[in-house]
């Protein structure tokens, strides 16, 4: 399985990659959890977005961009069928492939449910909970 495994790194301004990971993103963060569209897909053309195919079929999608702050994470979604199989830990160690060499602080909003994933691939949590998109979120800081 994954050898057939892509990752493409792209920008906004690419449609066609731009909608495949916006429908993996629909179906994870809209259908699925009742996120509004309006909060789903903002920031998009100062981020820098990530599409994981296998085959040809769209399975995944990311994004980070650069904040005051830092640099954020966001957007990490798996198609709920191809869960539970690695897949978010590859594209998430992709990701930090490129951000680590930044040099700069590295973190994210981690929905409740998902901070066992962050915090098994080095992030930790920093502070109190706090309600995102009306869903427990954490803010989580990478340490490698």
């Amino acid at each position: 399985m994954l050898s057939q495994l892509k990752i493409f790194r792209f920008d906004f301004q690419d449609k066609k990659l731009a909608a495949k990971a916006f429908d993996i993103r629909r179906k994870v963060f809209v259908e699925e959890q009742g996120v509004d569209p309006v909060l789903e897909y903002d920031k998009e053309e100062p981020s820098h977005h990530y599409l994981m195919l296998l085959g040809e079929k769209a399975i995944g999608a990311a994004r980070w961009r650069e904040t005051p702050e830092g640099i954020k994470l966001e957007r990490f979604a798996v198609l709920k069928e191809y869960r539970n199989r690695g897949l978010g830990k590859i594209i998430l160690k992709e990701v930090l492939s490129d951000v680590i060499p930044t040099g700069k602080k590295i973190y994210l909003h981690s929905q409740q449910m998902a901070m066992p994933f962050y915090e098994r691939n080095g992030f930790v949590k920093k502070g109190e909970e706090f309600v995102e998109a009306g869903m427990k979120h954490y803010y989580m800081e990478f340490r490698g």
